[in-house]
């Protein structure tokens, strides 16, 4: 066993001098352990995609929105459409039933 490591450093020292050694230990090092490395730059990436995600159904829902809004001030029926859909509110002489759904309710 012995001259099997006296065989194995030789080896590495006619091929793989201490300067080479320590490059390649530094390169590993920034490539995997650093500010920039493999593994953060895979996060950062993940992260923007989910922020690229969300930015893309928020814009959606702004436009939803601008397009009701724009809408509501020029069309009455829309906005009264609106008024008793989302706020239960009625003509006289109405009666409105409010149905809520048992899955969603708070226990």
């Amino acid at each position: 066993m012995n001259e099997k490591a006296a065989s194995a450093r030789k080896w590495a020292s006619r091929f793989l001098p201490l300067p080479t050694i320590i490059a390649l230990a530094i390169a590993a090092y920034v490539f995997f352990m650093g500010d920039n490395s493999v593994i953060s730059r895979m996060r950062y990436e993940h992260t923007l995609d989910s922020l690229r995600v969300e930015l893309a159904a928020q814009r959606d829902t702004m436009l939803y929105y601008r397009a009701l809004n724009e809408n509501l001030v020029h069309d009455p029926e829309i906005m009264e459409h609106v008024v008793r859909e989302q706020y239960n509110m009625k003509r006289t002489g109405e009666d409105v039933f409010v149905f809520d759904d048992p899955s969603t309710s708070k226990k």
